[in-house]
């Protein structure tokens, strides 16, 4: 399990985890701490830009292009425990200094990559920067949730994942200003000749300028996290007593047991429609768009998930959150139908509002999933995370796409909220209800 992702148990930490050194100086390492959710939740949705000018360079097919996304996602499952691992050696700070190295060193790999250009080359880059992310993902989580008061967890989560989701709206137009802006196929309509040999590689070479700015900046923000005093982390991070989890299952938990799959599932429906979008709304029937276009809608997408952030956090605060989140499938299974058996702009707009149902459904589910665990939240917690490896079966939609058609693989993803409507309407019901455990 990926032992430091604890939020659960963090969460219930006392204030003795906090000495008056860190009590004080607490805000300023939130905000550099948020820095690193801003810059993954970039780097991560910037393929949505990145996918449709690799499709166009090296002809792929969409499952091939999937494949690309899919790997990314494989990094979460095969990295995540190794992580742990490395933590428990270097120590929170260091891993994420460890963490943004490897981003950075991933982004340069870009650089050869775009030059030979190489497909397979592409893939070890993206595969060596989630890596990175995925060790940012085990080592930050934690240390949000005790770098402040204990009472106020629960806000500075929130707060950091709203930097998360600002990351994801504005790497839509950062890539497709620099990548589908200085492209021969990102500017061109759909439909259009295809490129020539001479086009290919000054496409494939429009990524350079963009993986360099971001190598460094994520080199920048290593040293300064190398050099920052940031706040021990103290006891609140310790796991569990065994004595307090002996004779205790997580397979007891329907909350988690369903509440796992939910996790997997949604990742699904949420890379495939960020990763298919701008080939989406580019269709002739759909919106008629160039690539460069498309990429400012899909900002729209992702500027409605931190919308819908923010709208769900004020609601849920009066609405329970399992009706909350049958209510955003319910709406999300609708509008994904029109967006599959409609055309034009009703289609474009249906699967652009997606992002405001989808918004509140992660951190959703995790919640519910974790609840009643008591002692074994820490353990449920990491299955949870180890879930989010889900985004990798996104190659089944591209393969769908493939073989039926794009606009009918979509029913893919509205059976996907089928699943989160019956997670939220009886799986995540409690059963086996443990007290909550008090760290100190």
């Amino acid at each position: 399990m990926a032992g430091p992702v604890n939020i659960g148990t963090t969460q219930a930490a006392n204030s003795s985890a906090h000495s008056p050194a860190s009590a004080t100086s607490y805000r300023s390492a939130l905000t550099l701490l948020a820095s690193l959710f801003f810059m993954w939740g970039f780097i991560t949705v910037i393929n949505g830009t990145l996918l449709p000018h690799l499709r166009s360079v090296f002809d792929l097919s969409y499952t091939q292009t999937t494949l690309i996304e899919s790997v990314w996602f494989i990094a979460y499952f095969f990295a995540s425990i190794p992580s742990a691992k490395l933590i428990e050696r270097v120590g929170y700070q260091r891993a994420m200094v460890i963490g943004l190295a490897m981003m950075a060193a991933g982004a340069l790999v870009m650089v050869p990559a775009a030059r030979i250009p190489s497909y397979g080359v592409t893939l070890f880059a993206l595969f060596v920067i989630a890596s990175g992310i995925t060790l940012l993902q085990v080592a930050a989580n934690p240390y949000v949730a005790v770098v402040g008061k204990p009472e106020t967890a629960s806000s500075r989560l929130n707060l950091v994942q709203a930097f998360n989701s600002a990351g994801a709206t504005l790497a839509p137009l950062f890539g497709g200003y620099l990548i589908l802006g200085r492209s021969t196929s990102g500017t061109a309509v759909a439909g259009a000749a295809a490129l020539t040999p001479v086009e290919r590689l000054a496409d494939a070479q429009s990524v350079v300028l963009p993986y360099v700015i971001v190598a460094i900046v994520l080199a920048l923000l290593a040293v300064v996290i190398a050099r920052f005093p940031l706040p021990a982390m103290g006891a609140a991070t310790q796991r569990s007593a065994k004595v307090d989890r002996k004779g205790q299952s997580l397979w007891a938990h329907r909350n988690l047991v369903f509440g796992v799959p939910a996790i997997f599932i949604y990742l699904i429906a949420e890379i495939g429609v960020g990763n298919l979008f701008i080939n989406f709304v580019s269709q002739p029937e759909i919106g008629n768009l160039t690539h460069q276009q498309a990429s400012n809608y899909l900002f729209l997408l992702w500027g409605g998930m931190m919308v819908g952030r923010l709208v769900g956090a004020f609601v849920m605060q009066k609405v329970d959150a399992g009706k909350a989140l049958a209510v955003a499938s319910i709406g999300a299974t609708i509008v994904m139908l029109v967006a599959t058996f409609t055309t034009g702009h009703v289609a474009m707009w249906a699967l652009i509002s997606v992002g405001l149902f989808h918004s509140i459904m992660f951190p959703t589910i995790f919640t519910l999933g974790i609840r009643g665990l008591g002692p074994l939240t820490e353990e449920g917690s990491g299955l949870l995370i180890m879930a989010i490896a889900g985004g990798a079966l996104v190659i089944v939609q591209g393969w769908l796409a493939d073989h039926y058609g794009l606009q009918a693989s979509f029913l893919l993803t509205a059976a996907c909220e089928l699943y989160i409507l019956f997670y939220a309407l009886w799986g995540s019901k409690p059963t086996h209800v443990l007290p909550d455990r008090q760290v100190g």
